[in-house]
């Protein structure tokens, strides 16, 4: 099934003087909460609902905290988490710290799998 897109008009943040362009922007089909993921994956084996649950809220808790400790953390063919961050720049290395840290975020790299999933994609114009 091919995903749907939007035709969306951007200019160019960096110059406001060119020309604006046209770009495909994907549309969403609605989300999947992570009760609709628990009903689908307890009926595709032979774990309980009440057990997947458990597991993916402990992964929930399991990932920032791993994170604060500094890890990535890999889930196999699924991808892999890590922390990414914007700073801002100092003359020297010296003066340098934790306050130059202004923004940090969660960055998701898929896996092989997954990867070869998104790579399989077809799009169509809306």
């Amino acid at each position: 099934m091919a995903i749907q897109f939007n035709i969306v008009e951007k200019g160019n943040p960096s110059d406001l003087a060119a020309p604006k362009k046209f770009y495909a922007c994907p549309i969403s089909a609605g989300e999947i909460t992570l009760e609709d993921l628990v009903d689908d994956i307890s009926h595709a084996s032979s774990v309980t609902e009440a057990d997947v649950y458990a597991v993916l809220q402990n992964l929930v808790r399991e990932i920032p905290k791993n994170i604060a400790r500094g890890y990535i953390i890999r889930l196999g063919n699924l991808g892999s988490f890590r922390l990414g961050s914007n700073s801002m720049g100092s003359a020297t290395a010296e003066e340098v710290d934790g306050r130059n840290i202004i923004r940090t975020r969660l960055l998701f790299h898929p896996g092989p799998k997954v990867r070869k999933e998104l790579l399989g994609l077809t799009f169509k114009k809306n």
